[in-house]
């Protein structure tokens, strides 16, 4: 069995009632690489709505007897529209988090 850690200097409490209780395995600094979430989202936006705006168009200007068919082409549209939104919504949270680390260190 995996207890908890005893509270000890640097830890904030505080915040335990909104994540997920401890395992006691991780580190007690891990995070995920903001900047490369960034990156990551900031190149997938532009490159997701570029696909979503191009297959949108393909299959706008196909007809259903063509290959691929103007049904399959506005699915695989609609799935870059989500991943376009997923990105968009990925770097709404990495600014609220920067601000958020911001206000700690002031």
């Amino acid at each position: 069995m995996s207890q908890s850690p005893p509270p000890g200097p640097g830890r904030n409490d505080s915040h335990r009632s909104r994540r997920r209780p401890r395992s006691g395995t991780e580190p007690l600094t891990a995070r995920s690489d903001l900047w490369l979430r960034t990156l990551l989202s900031a190149i997938g936006v532009p490159f997701f709505a570029a696909v979503t705006a191009l297959l949108a168009w393909w299959a706008y200007s196909s007809d259903p007897h063509t290959s691929p068919s103007d049904r399959v082409l506005s699915v695989l549209a609609a799935l870059c529209g989500v991943l376009m939104l997923g990105a968009a919504v990925d770097l709404l949270v990495l600014r609220r988090r920067r601000a958020q680390e911001r206000e700690r260190r002031r």
